[in-house]
């Protein structure tokens, strides 16, 4: 949750109005004082008022200046989508600005590289150092290096807005989501900031086909995923289907487990369910898919997501809450292969010479 409640502010819708009239009038003062009392009045307020607040947040975000409050409007927008505002309809500034400030920060990046020695540190994300020897760093602009210094200090606090509006859209992950993911991970790289629920969020798959090889059994299936957040989650939904499914011999997960997965309505609070490795999983030349990573990390070979399934080499088990508690995910079996087509795909692994061939 974005924020938490406080009590005893002014109607949402009032303090909304007066935002919007205040920045159209171009009012420095009048926006200062309008934003400070909605940003007080988005918590307390009911949700009528927050679902029609949320867009009209939104559609401010581009009026504010680089420099100000941006993101804070941003989080009060991805509250009210938080309690039902329609995410579609306030997506495309909040991740407009959240892409703008990724970009900035990798620019105060690459001007702090060239401006010093081989063997300086980027700096912490912290306001705190942003002093005249580093502005003067930057760039002779002044206002430019301020924006680059500020985008590079809260770039993390568009994650929860951002985060509001990609768990809760398959339309909005596939509008914006691969525009946003490359420049997101360049950051990451960095390591100064810790942007992992945003990339996450962004590389969710969405109606995705994988091809997926048993090789303990030589049994090759396509299934569809949409909406999960890690591999945990995709391990047991792919033990739920093909082994639940009595497709594969194994111990199926629990109902809990793959409960908690796939239930729309998240759990309220963490549980202490527990779900149990089922499989190895391996990429077609046989190196591991870490449980931690994502079904974006298949490779894709002659143009699918290919996946291997082996024994595990030890026992596997780990909280079965999913990454996103917002996110139910889903995994459907399609079809199962034909053996000519299973053969085929298992010549293309490393797995080829070591296969089980049902007779």
């Amino acid at each position: 949750m974005i924020f938490k409640k406080k009590r005893g502010a002014a109607s949402l819708t009032a303090t909304v109005t007066e935002l919007e009239e205040a920045v159209a009038a171009r009012d420095g003062d009048r926006t200062e004082h309008a934003f400070t009392a909605m940003m007080d009045a988005v918590q307390p307020a009911p949700d009528a008022e927050r679902i029609l607040a949320g867009p009209r947040l939104a559609a401010l975000i581009p009026a504010f200046p680089p420099t100000g409050p941006r993101p804070m409007l941003a989080m009060a927008a991805g509250f009210c989508v938080e309690h039902g505002a329609d995410p579609a309809r306030c997506a495309e500034p909040i991740l407009g600005g959240a892409h703008q400030d990724v970009l900035d920060a990798l620019e105060f990046a690459r001007r702090w590289a060239s401006a010093g020695r081989a063997d300086d540190e980027l700096p912490e994300p912290d306001e705190k150092i942003i002093d005249d020897a580093l502005l003067a760093r930057l760039g002779d602009d002044r206002h430019e290096a301020t924006r680059l210094a500020l985008a590079w200090c809260s770039v993390e606090e568009w994650q929860p807005p951002a985060l509001a509006v990609l768990c809760r859209s398959t339309e909005v992950r596939r509008r914006h989501a691969s525009d946003i993911l490359p420049a997101c991970r360049d950051l990451a790289a960095l390591q100064r900031h810790d942007l992992k629920c945003l990339i996450y969020a962004l590389a969710v798959l969405d109606d995705e086909p994988l091809v997926v090889l048993h090789r303990p059994t030589g049994a090759g299936f396509e299934v569809r995923i949409s909406g999960i957040g890690d591999n945990f989650q995709l391990h047991t939904l792919l033990a739920h289907v093909l082994v639940g499914g009595g497709h594969v011999p194994g111990t199926a997960p629990s109902v809990a487990s793959v409960r908690l997965a796939t239930d729309p309505q998240p759990a309220q609070g963490r549980t202490q369910t527990i779900a149990t490795g089922t499989f190895e999983l391996l990429t077609a030349d046989g190196d591991r898919i870490w449980n931690e990573g994502l079904p974006d990390d298949i490779p894709l070979v002659h143009g699918h997501r290919l996946l291997v399934l082996d024994e595990p080499t030890y026992r596997r088990s780990w909280n079965a809450d999913r990454f996103f508690p917002h996110l139910p995910g889903k995994a459907e079996l399609t079809r199962a292969l034909t053996a000519d087509e299973t053969q085929a795909w298992f010549a293309r692994t490393s797995s080829a010479n070591k296969i089980h061939r049902p007779s």
